[in-house]
């Protein structure tokens, strides 16, 4: 009996996938615990191995395929002296039922789950490949419209690109000509051609989302929608702290190790959690998650977008070896190698643009944790001290906190926490 290969899910919030590259062709024999393809999620590239043994007959899906649903058939397996031909004949009855329900995306009820329901409305089993799909939505075309010549109707690229556009919510003059106007039509969801419509003339490049940029862009509007921000800010001197980070990087030269000020603002927000526990918490829609151990997410930018590797029990781990896994951490997350359990989780998160010259900013929190903080550059300022102007290394942080987690008092009893261990980085140690 044949037996068909899945697409996996490779984490607890993934609805789809690219099936990045195939490491075994038609023909190959197949052991269970081979590595068989490489699928691209939004965060990581991860491999993908058999569970089974047999001959690799048929690849459904080809290199490079976007938005491969998760439990979608991608390739069939034969076990010995099977037939192909007769197994090829037809499709199998899964991959039957999973193409007629292919415009019913799975969705789950998870808080942090991204949901497509970009085709939830549509109840007529329209079949069409997931690029003719995009490129009818790019054209602002209405598939119902179009005669599908692939098998069993199925409508293919070659259909989308012959048809015409149907016609469109059109845009008043005052409209296009008004950037104010402009702004405001695009919040209420302007379509893509009408907005290309505004730059008629001027020449551009069309960049796709990938599945990194379209989690991005569904999370951070979420939590900007959603989540009631509010922003503490202080400013934190850094002198003792690199004259400190500079005598223990001296010290620990021959051991091959080399400290950052981040590392230090990982740890120092590490042990005020631990003495700010109500500060240690994520927001679960209902209820307030509170935490035993803390977990630092940081954030790390990589090509295309960014990722939040987490740090497990920071609070009890030194400098130096947070330092070390944290540079493991952000390789592997720009090579886009982490594991789902390595950024995923966490209650607290760090955005540090400060090393890009940024001197301070606002960020986003990241749902469902309770705050973030924005590290900003340490830069020589004036500062009063027993009633003289000295010159002091200053650093601009910046707090975002939910308002449903944490109150007002508490954040700022936790921002203070932290600017003591900052500024007494020697308690760090205690």
């Amino acid at each position: 009996m044949p037996i068909e290969i899945l697409m996996p899910a490779l984490s607890p919030t993934m609805e789809e996938g690219t099936l990045a590259k195939w490491l075994v062709k038609e023909g190959d024999l197949v052991t269970s615990g081979d590595v068989i393809a490489e699928i691209e999620t939004d965060k990581a590239t991860m491999e993908v191995e058999a569970v089974d043994e047999g001959v690799l007959s048929k690849i459904l899906v080809a290199e490079g395929t976007e938005g491969v649903k998760i439990n979608a058939a991608i390739a069939i397996l034969l076990e010995e002296g099977e037939d192909p031909d007769a197994v090829l004949a037809a499709p199998t009855p899964t991959s039957a039922l999973q193409e007629e329900n292919a415009e019913a995306p799975l969705i789950r009820a998870a808080p942090s789950t991204i949901l497509d329901t970009s085709n939830i409305s549509d109840r007529n089993r329209i079949f069409a490949s997931p690029l003719a799909r995009r490129i009818a939505s790019q054209k602002g075309l209405d598939l119902n419209q179009i005669t599908g010549s692939g098998p069993h109707g199925r409508i293919v690229k070659a259909d989308v690109e012959k048809a015409q556009a149907s016609p469109t919510k059109t845009i008043a003059p005052e409209t296009i000509d008004s950037p104010v106007a402009s702004s405001a039509t695009a919040s209420e969801g302007i379509e893509t051609e009408q907005i290309k419509k505004i730059y008629t003339g001027r020449e551009f490049d069309e960049v796709p989302l990938d599945n990194m940029r379209k989690t991005i862009t569904a999370r951070l509007t979420m939590a900007k929608q959603t989540i009631p921000h509010f922003y503490l800010r202080r400013d934190f001197e850094l002198d003792e702290l690199l004259a400190f980070r500079g005598n223990l990087n001296k010290k620990l030269e021959p051991k091959g190790v080399k400290l950052s000020v981040n590392d230090f603002v990982i740890k120092a927000c590490a042990l005020a959690l631990r003495d700010v526990p109500n500060c240690n918490a994520a927001w679960a829609n209902d209820h307030i998650l509170k935490f035993s151990a803390v977990d630092i997410a940081v954030a790390v930018a990589i090509d295309g977008g960014l990722i939040t590797p987490v740090l497990r029990d920071s609070e009890t781990k030194t400098i130096s070896s947070l330092s070390a896994e944290m540079k493991d951490l952000a390789g592997r997350a720009r090579d886009r190698k982490l594991a789902p359990h390595e950024y995923q989780g966490g209650s607290f998160s760090i955005s540090n643009l400060g090393m890009m010259g940024i001197d301070n900013f606002d960020a986003v929190i990241n749902p469902p944790h309770g705050a973030i903080l924005a590290v900003g550059a340490g830069v020589k300022k004036p500062v009063v001290k027993d009633d003289q102007i000295q010159i002091a290394t200053v650093m601009s942080v910046t707090l975002s906190v939910d308002h449903r987690v944490i109150d007002g008092a508490l954040g700022a009893e936790l921002l203070a926490a932290i600017k003591g261990y900052i500024e007494e980085p020697m308690t760090m140690l205690v």
